[in-house]
């Protein structure tokens, strides 16, 4: 199915009511360690808490299935696809709805974040694959946005017409070097059904993904923006977060509205990977690898929003006060909503966090 300009679908806010939550349980020893069981509890943790509130989707293949059933609550629906790996915001469908209420989905071509260019492993066909296996599954039809490269935490929509993405990400040269920054915002504006698209410079620091959007800024409500801030000028994260700023101190959304921006702090020190979690690691042949002492992307801007909680990421150990300070202003944020701290280095270590492995379904029409 290929997206006409004029169908009337368009993509919701992370925030509005959602169906569902895609996940997928991990395995892959050079994301999650020889032994996954450190990132396969704290999947579990995080499908608890969402099924709660929404209906969980947990992708599984034939090694994992038996796990994840033991693992996860009852009310978790496993399903049968496999994939290279468990970024679900990345390789499941965008999901996209009209003013009727009903939803599409958007497989975009996956190729490991940049191919051949930068990509992260050579072997990505499983995941290129699991968008349209998901709607399949879910009796969802599936617009085929081939072969525009794009992954879901590249894009951030206020469901309102307004599209955030980075431009260290968007131009990578891995992604869509034929296109122009101006047909790519032409491409976002038609399969999102969105009015505007808002660049900004940069994403976090050491961001093997190019640096995504959903690791330095998301929106909160219509007009609120929170943007992941350093105030440390020797941190190469001040300049970045300094530079998206200005930006969008100075932009508008799709309604015209100046952006509200909340300032969100990284950790006060870098999170680095320890020589012991690199020795855990099994990495494939053509597999990005890291080393001891390397700096991790972490950013409280990782979140997820579920129906009824807001699921923040938490580094502990020296980070403890930091971990309290994000909740408090994410409290701020969402006051509706539980803000619920999860324990969530077992998944940075794997490359991304809380909302890199989720990926959302989006719910009926709000009437």
């Amino acid at each position: 199915m290929t997206a006409p300009k004029t169908d009337g679908f368009h993509m919701p806010a992370e925030f509005e009511p959602h169906r569902g939550t895609i996940l997928i349980f991990p395995k892959r020893p050079g994301s999650w360690g020889k032994d996954p069981a450190a990132a396969q509890q704290a999947f579990t943790m995080i499908a608890e808490r969402l099924s709660r509130c929404e209906q969980v989707y947990m992708l599984v293949n034939e090694k994992t299935a038996e796990t994840a059933r033991r693992m996860l609550p009852t009310a978790v629906q496993l399903l049968e696809i496999d994939t290279d790996d468990a970024w679900a915001r990345d390789v499941a469908p965008t999901f996209v709805r009209n003013h009727a209420g009903e939803i599409r989905g958007i497989s975009w071509q996956f190729n490991a974040w940049g191919g051949e260019f930068d990509g992260l492993y050579a072997d990505w066909q499983k995941d290129d694959a699991a968008a349209d296996a998901v709607c399949k599954a879910l009796g969802i039809p599936c617009y085929n946005a081939r072969p525009f490269v794009l992954e879901g935490g590249a894009i951030h929509s206020d469901g309102e017409g307004t599209i955030l993405v980075t431009e260290a990400c968007l131009l990578s040269g891995g992604r869509n070097p034929q296109l122009t920054k101006e047909q790519i915002t032409a491409y976002l504006l038609e399969y999102l059904g969105a009015e505007k698209v808002i660049w900004i410079p940069y994403g976090i620091y050491n961001d093997e993904t190019n640096e995504h959007i959903d690791n330095i800024a998301a929106f909160t409500a219509p007009g609120e923006i929170v943007l992941a801030w350093c105030d440390d000028p020797d941190d190469p994260q001040y300049k970045m977060s300094h530079a998206d700023f200005d930006v969008l101190s100075q932009e508008t959304d799709a309604k015209g509205r100046p952006l509200h921006i909340t300032k969100l702090p990284v950790p006060h020190v870098p999170v680095c990977v320890t020589e012991a979690e690199c020795d855990d690691y099994e990495f494939a042949e053509g597999e990005d690898t890291r080393e001891p002492g390397e700096r991790l992307a972490a950013s409280y801007v990782n979140f997820y929003i579920g129906n009824d909680c807001v699921l923040v990421p938490q580094f502990g150990g020296i980070y403890a006060e930091d971990d309290a300070r994000a909740c408090e202003i994410l409290r701020g944020c969402f006051p509706s909503r539980e803000v619920v701290p999860v324990p969530a280095r077992a998944i940075l270590l794997g490359g991304g966090n809380i909302h890199c492995i989720t990926q959302q379904v989006c719910g009926s029409a709000p009437r």
